[in-house]
């Protein structure tokens, strides 16, 4: 059975690693929820437009923690990603966490081949196979290491194909596979690292689900697209 999986991923994974834009040319908004501990508490917006050859995705997430009435833990942010055909140009995002403040500006730098981040978390260069780990992207599931879309700071990371399943969600039925991505250094504080379990609709290109477990139990699902 585990050599029939790691077969299976490795078609998979083939598959996903000629993803492109054009999987998204079909998408002008991706709506996912934010709940904890079964309870609605935000959101997670992404608007797509065009021009040409250029994309720009951008992102608004707002979701706060209320305990006894009080606001404990709260995120508001913005980001913007810029694509020329498949390669990401730009990325800016500001964010507010629990009133401080947090944010990623990156640049691609064309003859040097390489991203240039200035964050709250991490300032220098990085290797273009760096993915932003924002969750509209599918591209996440087929990389080594991410960009943190809120402090700019970079993860290495291990995806795993768990399996095929049927989900349920908002009324719909989804056939999807079932990925962990997780940090390759497991050693890292919990808060600092990637523990996720992902459900991905390959048909369509479309992350379903994302969960995970911090300070309770976490998940982003996929409510609307247009």
């Amino acid at each position: 059975m585990k050599k029939f999986i790691v077969i299976l991923f490795f078609i998979l994974f083939s598959s996903i690693s000629m993803a492109n834009m054009a999987h998204y040319n079909k998408y002008n908004k991706i709506e996912m929820e934010i709940f904890r501990n079964g309870k609605l508490i935000g959101y997670n917006y992404y608007f797509f437009s065009r021009k040409g050859d250029e994309t720009i995705v951008t992102n608004q997430i707002k979701f706060s923690v209320k305990l006894l009435g009080t606001i404990i833990f709260q995120v508001e942010g913005y980001s913007e990603e810029k694509y020329f055909k498949d390669q990401l140009i730009s990325y800016v995002s500001k964010t507010l966490q629990n009133n401080k403040k947090k944010f990623v500006n990156l640049s691609f730098d064309k003859k040097k081949n390489i991203f240039n981040i200035n964050g709250s978390s991490y300032n220098g260069e990085a290797s273009i196979n760096n993915v932003i780990g924002n969750w509209w992207n599918h591209k996440v599931l087929q990389s080594d290491s991410q960009i943190s879309p809120i402090s700019g700071s970079i993860k290495e990371q291990v995806v795993t194909l768990i399996g095929n399943e049927k989900i349920n969600q908002y009324g719909k039925t989804y056939v999807v596979d079932h990925f962990t991505l997780k940090s390759k250094d497991m050693s890292l504080p919990k808060d600092k690292r990637l523990d996720f379990d992902i459900w991905y609709d390959q048909e369509n290109s479309r992350i379903i689900r994302v969960t995970y477990s911090r300070m309770g139990d976490w998940e982003y699902r996929l409510k609307n697209f247009e």
